[in-house]
């Protein structure tokens, strides 16, 4: 009555032989994707708000020099005056001339011309630093300074 027989006969297995490639693809998709954290901010680092905001599209391009108060762990130490991060330590207003020149010479020939220096300076900073950086700049050569923002209602600077 039944025409439906079971088979005895075993299923096929499954070739493993490619898994090897696709865990490998996967791996370098998410080495090329992944982007690492440049620097651990030591400073206050309460960016203002403008309306005319441009973003930069060469991230290679731009060294970063961070301005703003102490965190709370290092208050007790160097007080709550701003300060100057360069990578990850507190410098000297003299020690940013030499970190841009070595940052420059690390980097190829034909991109030199094309840097620009990114000031990440906190809202409450004192602009009295600031403007002596952008001396301390002015003597080595570094004209392209750009400030680093948010974009909305510059109003919001005032509280």
């Amino acid at each position: 009555m039944s025409k439906f027989r079971k088979s005895t006969t075993d299923r096929p297995e499954v070739s493993t032989a490619s898994l090897p490639d696709i865990v490998f693809m996967l791996l370098f998709f998410f080495m090329t994707v992944t982007v690492m954290k440049d620097d651990t901010l030591k400073v206050k680092n309460e960016l203002p708000n403008a309306t005319e905001v441009k973003r930069l599209e060469k991230k290679d391009r731009v060294i970063s020099i961070y301005v703003g108060g102490p965190n709370d762990q290092f208050v007790g130490a160097l007080g709550t005056e701003s300060r100057i991060q360069l990578d990850d330590k507190f410098a000297n207003l003299s020690d940013v001339g030499p970190y841009i020149l070595e940052r420059l010479a690390k980097m190829p020939e034909e991109l030199r011309p094309f840097v620009t220096i990114s000031l990440k300076v906190d809202r409450k900073a004192n602009m009295g630093l600031i403007n002596d950086i952008k001396q301390e700049l002015r003597t080595i050569g570094t004209l392209k300074i750009n400030y680093t923002t948010y974009e909305g209602d510059t109003f919001m600077n005032l509280k």
